[in-house]
């Protein structure tokens, strides 16, 4: 019997090279690397997965699942099991199933009394029939139960608002004194975050106004509105999520910083919690860290070949300074832990300085800043040299010290990895001497600067091929030919999407690799606009060019190219909004 990869590849949906080159990606699973390398789909490699096992193949998304059916197998189960019920016919009920398990499928014979007729189907349609169909689970609360944000929200009566209250150092029933498992505000904390990790939320926004506290996900980089939190229960969440992250809940007048870790479902989670005092209350910022994020490799960040090329070969250089650069949010550490993952071996020394430590990298040492004891950056490079490395990671150079010390540790025979806050990549090497590095000690040292940003990628599950607005191929100079050849995409909007369009993001890159002629320039002090023109005339693919290349490809979409870009098209409302801005 052929294994549902050789069957993939019969088909032709894969060839042996992709699927060579998906067996090497580490910490993944041979399904999910395909998947995550765009070679196939899930639901291709469940239909042959179908075959492998000599099942019936059901898409779980374009069937209509009666009622009957979902009356006929409690949640508990379908969640326990991981299966779905989606019809009856001939006495047999229909189950849909990820893997084929005979014990499961015994078990759920015995339990249900009722013939079985399994059935094969994706993990991601299964687990969106249950939570469509049953409500969204609290898998990841730990109370066993099967309620939801909304239906615990509707719980809280006024009454029960009263009795709740929490005062000034009264915490009573609302923070489980005698019983946290059935607490409410501890359900609808742990709810709150799981649905947040299952929504592929970056970041939980807890808000308090007069009257109410209002809550909010980061999906994609933009912030999606939840129900709204009465304003009663706002003292009980803070509380909460302050024993949690491990914060002193007496103190209400400065800012404060935690960690939380948990299980969302079968997955560990970490956040990291930032309080801040305002008018109305403490708000609250909870940045989901997803482990799965450091998995990434060089190859899946989106580099076109040429970009990817240029990159490996200056993180393998012996020595110098690469910087990385980009406002808040725009993947960078993602990016340089994506190249330590890539040079991550038992003969390579690697520590780190990091404020916090987002993500623990096995294999590497990493170091956190604490500004209280006087362990800066720059210290921490310093002790670091001592330790005799081979990469240093820099967390982001932000004055003079740290500037200067990271410079010196990359002359010294070091390879050192940092980030600065500058709009491009030209614009990183005056930054660097505005804060006081000397103009020979850059030319000297930095090796590349990569400018990069996150796109937002149309959905794959609803595009469609559009044609560009007439007026932006004109201003862009777009030949009908190049028109004619593109593959212009935009999302119609389904389940899968939210009705948005779009779903998962990607990064798009603008890349200068240090030249003779640059650093002269830079070394005379010659402005970033001179500097982007030589960068551009020796290979330099601008974040804008990067940009609507993959807006060409159909991976996402010339307006939102436009705008992460702050292109005069959008800034100077010729383009459309665009779906979802």
């Amino acid at each position: 019997m052929a294994k549902w990869s050789d069957i993939l590849i019969q088909r032709g949906i894969i060839g042996r090279d992709q699927l060579a080159d998906a067996q090497r990606l580490p910490n993944m699973t041979l399904e999910d690397a395909l998947v995550r390398q765009g070679y196939a789909g899930q639901e291709e490699i469940t239909q042959a997965k179908a075959e492998e096992f000599g099942y019936p193949y059901v898409n779980l998304r374009e069937t209509d699942i009666p009622a009957e059916a979902v009356a006929a197998v409690p949640e508990a189960i379908c969640r326990d099991k991981f299966c779905m019920p989606y019809g009856e016919e001939f006495g047999e009920l229909k189950i849909a199933m990820a893997e084929p398990d005979y014990e499961v499928i015994e078990n759920l014979r015995f339990v249900l009394n009722k013939e079985i007729a399994p059935a094969i189907a994706s993990k991601d349609s299964i687990l969106a029939a249950i939570n469509e169909h049953y409500g969204e689970g609290s898998a990841g609360g730990g109370q066993g139960d099967t309620e939801s944000v909304n239906s615990l929200l509707k719980e809280f009566t006024n009454s029960a608002l009263e009795e709740m209250e929490v005062g000034e150092g009264k915490k009573g029933a609302m923070l489980g004194m005698e019983g946290a498992n059935e607490a409410p505000v501890i359900r609808l904390v742990n709810l709150l975050i799981t649905e947040a990790a299952r929504t592929r939320a970056s970041d939980i926004h807890i808000e308090p106004f007069a009257d109410r506290v209002r809550v909010r996900y980061r999906i994609d980089g933009v912030c999606v509105e939840r129900d709204s939190i009465p304003r009663k229960l706002h003292g009980a969440v803070l509380s909460r999520l302050k024993i949690m992250s491990q914060i002193d809940i007496a103190e209400k007048r400065r800012p404060q910083d935690g960690r939380i870790k948990m299980m969302a479902g079968e997955k560990e989670i970490d956040l990291r919690v930032s309080v801040l005092p305002t008018n109305h209350g403490q708000s609250v910022v909870m940045r989901i860290l997803d482990r799965d994020n450091i998995k990434v490799g060089l190859r899946d960040i989106g580099f076109a070949d040429e970009d990817y090329r240029r990159f490996n070969n200056l993180i393998r250089r012996p020595n110098g300074i690469l910087l990385v650069t980009g406002p808040t949010g725009s993947g960078k550490t993602t990016t340089l832990y994506a190249a330590l993952n890539e040079l991550n071996t038992p003969n390579t020394k690697i520590i780190t300085a990091e404020d916090p430590v987002e993500y623990y990298l096995p294999g590497v040492n990493q170091c956190e800043v604490k500004h209280k004891i006087g362990m800066t950056f720059a210290k921490i490079i310093r002790a670091m040299m001592r330790q005799n490395p081979n990469i240093l990671l820099v967390g982001e150079i932000r004055d003079e010290e740290t500037a200067q010390t990271a410079i010196q540790a990359s002359l010294t025979g070091h390879l050192v990895f940092s980030t600065l806050h500058t709009n491009d990549a030209p614009s990183a090497i005056t930054r660097l001497v505005d804060i006081g590095v000397a103009p020979f000690l850059v030319t000297s040292s930095v090796m590349g600067i990569m400018a990069q940003r996150l796109v937002r990628k149309v959905c794959p599950k609803c595009k469609v091929r559009v044609d560009p607005p007439q007026h932006i191929v004109e201003a862009l100079r777009l030949k009908p030919e190049v028109v004619k050849r593109a593959n212009f995409m935009e999302g119609k909007g389904c389940a899968y999407c939210n009705k948005k369009g779009t779903r998962g993001r990607m990064a798009i890159f603008e890349l200068l690799v240090m030249s003779s002629k640059i650093r002269e320039m830079a070394f005379r002090g010659e402005s970033p606009v001179e500097i982007r023109n030589v960068a551009r005339r020796e290979g330099m693919r601008t974040l804008f060019e990067d940009g609507m290349i993959k807006a060409m490809k159909g991976l996402t979409t010339v307006d939102e190219v436009l705008k992460i870009t702050n292109h005069d098209l959008f800034t100077s409302g010729v383009a459309s909004a665009g779906k979802g801005h």
